[in-house]
């Protein structure tokens, strides 16, 4: 039997140019196959080690002994809180044969000591002791070292790279002037994570844009002035913003702010509340996305409020991850390739994709 292609299909191995830059008005989206290829998944890799990620809450490492352990690109990373009061990163992977220096998050870590072999490291990553290394000839603790990585905490949020391609003051370079009085205040209250059956990518692609949300979220919509739906882009990152509907808001009064912070953060910023969400991925085709939730504390004493913003947020989501299914199975069925960005509604898409075509390229 003869199998044909998709008219609209391009074999993969003719499609040279698509790490190519494109302007604005003419730009065509990232091809399907990039949604697709475990090749592309396993480059951006290295990516996602050279970014910066949400790693913490500030209220997790406030102590010394603090720590919190996670994973970035596959790479186990342990972050803690000093006994002098520094902020800490390493590589939770000892040099001895790789076993963790911790396990779990948690409090009251006094050193950093492997949990395989007792291989025991001091503040600075460099080996201290162990048992019995006085039986290793020519043997030199002082060259023993934890590999370091790079941590900031800014706004009540940590974030760590491995290998930071750019500072992280250039990441967020204008943000704290408009809403830092709203950051300052918020304060943790809970964590829901889903899981998505698509690649990440299509989940940011999907949230860097309103074009769709009178279709899909007509809950959401009504809040929202989509008329006067702005996306701004930036070195670091791009924002949505709209005025909050007077007559449907149980905000208040005010704007819903949408930072997409490159690669794989939001933070999501409405009166009195702060939404945070990294996204990381599970595979070629599946994604994990937390979405962090934080309150001013007059808000937070308003068990009503709350309820109906993460009713909202519930339903918004589940929308939004019924649709970034549907695409990637349309991205993996062979019958779509590229379509064109729209010019005023999908600045944020072009953005983003710009930024990923320099990364892989």
């Amino acid at each position: 039997m003869l199998l044909m292609r998709p008219h609209n299909q391009e074999p993969r191995t003719q499609m040279t140019d698509w790490l190519a830059p494109q302007t604005l008005q003419t730009a065509h989206g990232l091809p399907a196959f990039v949604y697709t290829d475990p090749d592309i998944a396993a480059r951006e890799r290295s990516m996602f080690r050279r970014t910066w990620q949400l790693v913490a809450r500030s209220d997790q490492l406030a102590q010394p002994g603090d720590h919190v352990v996670e994973d970035i690109a596959g790479l186990p990373v342990l972050i803690a809180r000093a006994p002098d009061g520094t902020l800490l990163g390493f590589h939770n992977v000892c040099r001895h044969r790789g076993g963790p220096l911790a396990i779990a998050c948690g409090a009251g870590l006094k050193q950093l000591r492997c949990h395989y072999h007792g291989w025991t490291y001091d503040w600075d990553g460099v080996l201290r002791s162990g048992p019995e290394l006085d039986a290793l000839v020519d043997f030199d603790r002082a060259q023993v070292r934890l590999p370091a990585i790079a941590v900031v905490q800014w706004q009540g949020l940590v974030f760590a790279s491995i290998e930071p391609e750019a500072l992280f003051d250039a990441l967020v370079d204008g943000i704290d002037a408009r809403v830092a009085s709203a950051l300052h205040e918020v304060r943790f209250q809970r964590r829901v994570s889903y899981v998505a059956q698509c690649n990440w990518k299509a989940y940011i692609d999907n949230y860097l844009e309103g074009y769709h949300v009178p279709h899909i979220h007509p809950a959401l919509n009504r809040l929202l002035d989509y008329r006067a739906y702005r996306t701004e882009c930036l070195a670091g990152y791009a924002l949505q913003s709209s005025p909050l509907d007077a007559s449907e808001s149980f905000y208040g009064l005010g704007e819903a702010l949408y930072y997409q912070l490159w690669p794989n953060t939001m933070l999501n910023i409405l009166p009195g509340r702060l939404q945070t969400n990294r996204v990381v991925p599970l595979g070629v085709d599946r994604c994990r996305i937390d979405f962090d939730y934080y309150y001013a504390p007059d808000v937070a004493r308003d068990a009503a409020k709350i309820a109906a913003d993460q009713d909202l947020a519930e339903v918004t989501q589940r929308e939004d991850i019924d649709i970034c299914e549907r695409v990637q199975r349309a991205f993996a069925s062979g019958s779509y390739n590229t379509g064109r960005v729209h010019p005023t509604r999908e600045q944020g898409v072009h953005w983003f994709q710009e930024r990923y075509r320099r990364a892989l390229a």
